[in-house]
């Protein structure tokens, strides 16, 4: 099942065009991480690997859904690492946000809205090539806390925690102007 979930990510990242320089830099390193192959996309693969995450955007656009993670403790977008059972990318950060967050029917653009590599301690020392998505969370969803995290929570995005995880505060207006897409298809 790796080898469809590798090809995915490759095809997504390779007809991805990145909203910022920093974000291009980081689909080429990628995309030179996934020349390794499947591999790639696993913990155990010492010089990085490929996660997926997720920001949410409530119903109205006006919230959004950050987790405190229970390792790191601080505030974050929805996410984490790819599985076995994963045969897209969309779909590991699609079971990842709804794990995490409790709520089903979550709407995604299949687009991703962010690339981020950034260290952290799995196996003594690694890298996440974190590929970002937005989702917009269905009218009236109520969220239910994991055991990944201590806490979620409701942010309007100009008032966001002062606690957050690097790079999650570049994610909101990418996934509001996901929202505001999603509110214009929807309403045709």
């Amino acid at each position: 099942m790796l080898d469809a979930l590798h090809s995915d990510t490759v095809a997504v990242l390779t007809a991805w065009q990145p909203p910022t320089p920093r974000a291009a830099d980081a689909r080429d390193r990628t995309l030179r991480l996934l020349a390794d192959g499947p591999v790639a996309m696993t913990r155990e693969h010492r010089p990085g690997h490929v996660t997926a995450s997720t920001l949410v955007v409530d119903a109205t656009g006006s919230r959004v859904l950050l987790c405190l993670h229970g390792r790191y403790r601080r505030w974050a977008q929805l996410g984490g690492h790819c599985e076995p059972a994963d045969r897209t990318l969309l779909g590991a950060a699609r079971r990842e946000a709804t794990e995490e967050s409790g709520i089903d029917g979550l709407w995604f653009d299949p687009v991703p809205i962010d690339l981020d590599i950034h260290p952290v301690s799995c196996h003594g020392g690694s890298l996440h090539h974190d590929v970002r998505f937005a989702a917009v969370a269905p009218a009236g969803a109520v969220e239910r806390v994991s055991p990944e995290s201590l806490r979620l929570g409701w942010f309007p995005p100009d008032a966001l925690p002062g606690e957050l995880l690097d790079a999650t505060e570049q994610l909101v207006a990418p996934a509001l102007a996901v929202f505001r897409r999603s509110a214009r298809r929807l309403a045709l």
